[in-house]
Formats: C-alpha cells, structure tokens, sequence
C-alpha cells in the first residue's frame, strides 16, 4: 500500500480522477448522443453534402473519441489502483509518484524520470 500520501492528498485526488470519469462519460455520452461508435460514424457521414468534408469531420470526430476513450480508460484503471491500495507507485521503478505530478496528472503510472525515460525512447 502507498504510504507517501497523505490520507487528506489520496481524498484529493480521488475526488478529481472521479470528477474526471464523469465528464469523460457525459462528454462521450453527448459526443455520441447514445449511439455506438459505428452507429455515430454511420451518422456523420450521411449528415453532410460533400464528401471530403464529411470525411475530415468524421476523422477529427473519431480521433476526438478515441483519446477520450484512452483517458478514460487510465482513470478508471487509476482509480482500481487506489482502491487496490496500489496508487502512486511507479510503474516502471516502484517509487513513490510525487504529489505535484498526481496533482497534475491524477492517473499518473509512472514518475517524472521514468516518464521522461519513456517518451526518449524511440517508438518501436
């Protein structure tokens, strides 16, 4: 369990990876009126009259979507570890995740060193 947290720093930041996970879900929700990600793409490309428009709406529309749905996939998985009482901790070397980066970036996985570390490296 983390113990580098104060229990004051995990209610924080509990209550922002939450307050996160709901607009996430409201803004897919409007984003998608309801509708399956295939439904909404079917629906955006018979909306419009021209087609490269149509189809530039849909690709930013879709891109949109999935980063939404990427981060909202992190902060539910942030917030799974802090139930398993594994939040905090760095992915990549185990060591306590400062408050300020948790601050910044509540479904933070890894440390600033480590973070760094990874985005360095060449994409394989």
């Amino acid at each position: 369990m983390s113990t580098h947290l104060t229990a004051g720093q995990r209610a924080l930041l509990e209550a922002a990876l939450v307050q996160r996970q709901h607009q996430l879900d409201r803004r897919l929700e409007e984003h998608h009126q309801g509708l399956s990600r295939a439904e909404h793409a079917h629906e955006l490309r018979d909306d419009h009259d021209e087609q490269r428009q149509r189809e530039d709406e849909r690709d930013v529309d879709m891109a949109l979507s999935d980063l939404e749905l990427r981060e909202l996939g992190e902060v539910s998985a942030a917030l799974r570890r802090l139930q398993a009482g594994e939040y905090g901790r760095c992915a990549d070397c185990d060591e306590p995740i400062a408050f300020d980066r948790l601050k910044a970036e509540p479904w933070a996985q890894r440390c600033v060193a480590c973070e760094s570390r990874r985005e360095r490296q060449p994409s394989r």
